[in-house]
């Protein structure tokens, strides 16, 4: 399964976005992340649309997360940012050229699509599982308990390092 860059950014975004006390606009969500702020954006927007996250106008704008961490899940983000489109789909090729199997014969789906399928199911299983708040705890436990604290104060600075 391949998924858009965008995915990384949004995710990290996510797991950012729990350390701010404050709405953080997404020219610092890209600053954070040396990213360009109008990709980084598009992420952010489509997070919103998702209602993963809340958008707030202003001087004092930007996102916050919508919900608990513990309640985003991977798959929630996923699908906020590349869709919820299957990565497979059968186009029934087994019904083509001059050996192809008639329709009335193909009843379930052919082995590839039921392999394909599975494969999907557990995918999308395994991302259901994981939250926001377990890559923050996994964060913490890689880097240390001071990191994310360290970036949320990053983040609520004003501009020149104010905060």
């Amino acid at each position: 399964m391949k998924l858009s860059g965008g995915v990384e950014w949004a995710l990290h975004c996510c797991v950012v976005l729990t350390t701010a006390g404050e709405p953080v606009p997404a020219a610092r969500l890209a600053a954070l992340h040396d990213v360009s702020p109008s990709y980084l954006a598009k992420q952010m927007q489509a997070l919103s649309r998702a209602g993963l996250v809340h958008s707030t106008q202003g001087k004092t704008g930007g996102y916050v997360l919508t919900g608990r961490a513990e309640d985003i899940t991977l798959l929630d983000v996923v699908q906020a940012v590349d869709g919820a489109d299957p990565a497979f789909v059968c186009t029934e090729i087994r019904r083509r050229g001059p050996l192809g199997t008639p329709p009335e014969q193909c009843t379930r789906p052919c082995p590839i699509a039921r392999a394909m399928g599975a494969a999907e199911e557990a995918w999308r299983a395994s991302l259901a599982a994981v939250t926001i708040a377990d890559l923050v705890a996994s964060v913490e436990s890689d880097s240390g308990p001071e990191a994310l604290p360290r970036i949320g104060a990053w983040l609520n600075e004003g501009p020149g390092g104010r905060p």
